[in-house]
């Protein structure tokens, strides 16, 4: 059985039951069986093959899309306060906390 996130509500059997009646009432979400799987075909084979380059030039990749300059992994240890600070300005902290070191180093120039 998958785990379950936090905070999650199952539903009580009572629940379950009115949904699962209302799927057996549908003929358009009829569960499906291994006679199902047996005869279905991959997406290449059941579309006429513009459809199918269409439908693969739709698709986008998962995930963010690569950054023209990518960030490098590291670990630094901070002052809680000021970590704290960051994190208190919501979503996107580190990219404030990288600016503001750039920032730093604009004005300071290191080695001078």
């Amino acid at each position: 059985m998958p785990k379950l996130k936090a905070g999650h509500i199952s539903p009580t059997p009572q629940e379950n039951a009115a949904i699962n009646a209302g799927i057996a009432a549908d003929d358009d979400a009829r569960e499906l069986d291994d006679a199902w799987f047996a005869k279905a075909k991959p997406a290449s084979e059941a579309f006429a093959p513009e459809t199918y380059a269409a439908l693969v030039a739709m698709k986008r990749p998962r995930g963010r899309p690569k950054a023209d300059e990518t960030k490098v992994f590291t670990a630094i240890r901070l002052d809680a306060d000021l970590l704290d600070a960051f994190k208190a300005t919501g979503k996107g902290w580190q990219t404030r906390v990288n600016a503001a070191l750039r920032q730093f180093i604009t004005e300071h120039p290191l080695g001078q």
